[in-house]
């Protein structure tokens, strides 16, 4: 585990205030956290958003995976950091995702904020890029991502890429 703690924080504006973030590899998920994450990624991509697609990509493995939770096994969000040379030539953050249950709590913002640190400290020095759902264009730029691509179809839904200069 690289990082594991529960403390309350106030940024989320969740019921009782109190989340654990765990940030870890693929292998040191545990069996109920990892169907947890991939129920809730479902629950969210596939079923919510009406986009069959394959949401198990295989890349799972290789990935960082950032969660927050609330509650032992509910997953109040999520993003997944792969390595260079995964996805795209940079390291990059995916599989963004907030539940229903504490959306418009700014949680969304700490767990991208969360993940950009988590990026930058295991790949110091590098860009960081996203393939963002065109209409999030506007909270990514918030965080500093630029647009870097055309407007592109993936899976039904409008994305472009977006990447975030390495600090300096």
């Amino acid at each position: 585990m690289i990082e594991s703690r529960t403390q309350p924080d106030p940024e989320t504006g969740t019921a009782s205030g109190a989340l654990r973030w765990q940030l870890c590899s693929f292998d040191q998920l545990a069996p109920a956290e990892l169907y947890a994450v991939l129920a809730a990624r479902v629950a969210v991509f596939v079923v919510e958003q009406e986009c069959p697609y394959p949401e198990l990509d295989g890349r799972d493995a290789e990935a960082l995976h950032l969660t927050a939770w609330h509650g032992k096994f509910d997953v109040a969000a999520y993003a997944r950091i792969l390595p260079p040379g995964t996805r795209f030539a940079e390291p990059s953050i995916g599989r963004v995702l907030t539940a229903a249950s504490h959306r418009r709590t700014g949680l969304g913002r700490v767990l991208m904020q969360r993940a950009i640190e988590a990026t930058a400290a295991r790949f110091p020095g590098r860009d960081i890029r996203i393939s963002a759902q065109r209409h999030l264009g506007d909270f990514y730029g918030e965080l500093g991502f630029i647009v870097d691509s055309e407007p592109y179809d993936e899976d039904g839904i409008a994305h472009v890429d977006m990447r975030l200069s390495a600090p300096g």
